[in-house]
């Protein structure tokens, strides 16, 4: 591995170290996905499924994919809210 990916793929881990349970379980069923620019490094989704030894995939196109899935977001602030008991206001 390259350092960058190497790096990348250390990284990774350390955060999922910290991750509930529930959400590393999640991971493990569904795998990751990785967006942004590190996403365009040659064998990276290949590199962090053989480190974390879940599936990984790239974002179809992962340098806008952060934004689309914050628009999305933004979108469905309304209905997210009410689903989790939060007003809008705190």
């Amino acid at each position: 591995l390259s350092q960058p990916v190497r790096l990348i793929c250390e990284s990774v881990r350390a955060i999922l170290e910290e991750a509930p349970p529930e959400i590393s379980a999640d991971l493990c069923d569904t795998g990751v996905t990785i967006v942004g620019g590190g996403a365009l490094l040659f064998g990276i989704g290949e590199a962090v499924s053989d480190h974390l030894g879940v599936p990984a995939r790239v974002a179809e196109d992962p340098l806008t994919a952060v934004a689309r899935g914050t628009g999305i977001l933004l979108d469905e602030l309304d209905e997210l809210c009410d689903g989790l008991g939060v007003e809008e206001d705190d």
